[in-house]
């Protein structure tokens, strides 16, 4: 029978997530990709949201459909930073998943604020309490 050995000092891992990413990599995707993320974020916000409600000139449903529109794309954002943090906390690339699930936070927030403003917005007049049924 054939056995075959392997030299005690060569042996590489054969996955990548047998062994921590190294901080130099780690952190070199995850500040870009942090900035990236918010960026996107930022600018979302005041010319895909903040141009088209300017360009609506008042008219309810024009708005309603941007802010929809904006919320999708927040909602893509936000499912893309949660699968990115899973693949990197597969990876061990820990600031990276950091930064990614930050980035999650952020656009949790930005959905949370987004609701809150709608609900504001779309109260039906004469309702005062959630009870009322109204």
């Amino acid at each position: 029978m054939w056995l075959r050995q392997e030299r005690p000092g060569r042996t590489k891992p054969r996955r990548p997530w047998s062994r921590p990413a190294s901080l130099r990599v780690d952190l070199a995707l995850a500040i870009p990709l942090f900035v990236l993320e918010t960026a996107w974020l930022v600018l979302d916000w005041m010319f895909g949201l903040g141009l088209e409600v300017w360009a609506a000139q008042g008219r309810q449903d024009r708005v309603d459909a941007a802010a929809l529109a904006h919320s999708g794309r927040v909602t893509v954002l936000l499912v893309a930073a949660l699968v990115m943090t899973a693949l990197t906390g597969v990876f061990r690339a820990r600031w990276t998943a950091v930064a990614h699930l930050l980035v999650a936070l952020l656009a949790g927030g930005v959905l949370m604020i987004g609701q809150h403003e709608w609900e504001r917005s779309h109260t039906p007049p004469g309702c005062v309490r959630h009870a009322a049924n109204c």
